[in-house]
């Protein structure tokens, strides 16, 4: 249940919206697990492709995916 000052309405949009953020957090980690298995040369070349298998898998000695996943798990069970 929700707090009583929130009106049904908003609870219901709340929870559509939290749940679609949830979805799409579930959707990245799926995308970035299969493209750690992929050589440099499959992963393409489109620039946004490419930065954030950047960010990910080269910065900070790979240690962002293993973050990423921590902070998703950390919304999914706060949502």
């Amino acid at each position: 249940t929700m707090w009583d000052a929130v009106p049904k309405v908003w609870s219901v949009v709340l929870f559509f919206g939290l749940m679609s953020v949830v979805g799409m957090l579930e959707g990245m980690q799926i995308a970035f697990f299969a493209m750690a298995k992929m050589s440099e040369e499959e992963r393409g070349n489109n620039s946004w492709a490419l930065r954030t298998c950047d960010i990910l898998y080269n910065r900070r000695n790979g240690m962002n995916l293993p973050g990423f996943m921590i902070g998703r798990q950390l919304c999914v069970v706060s949502c």
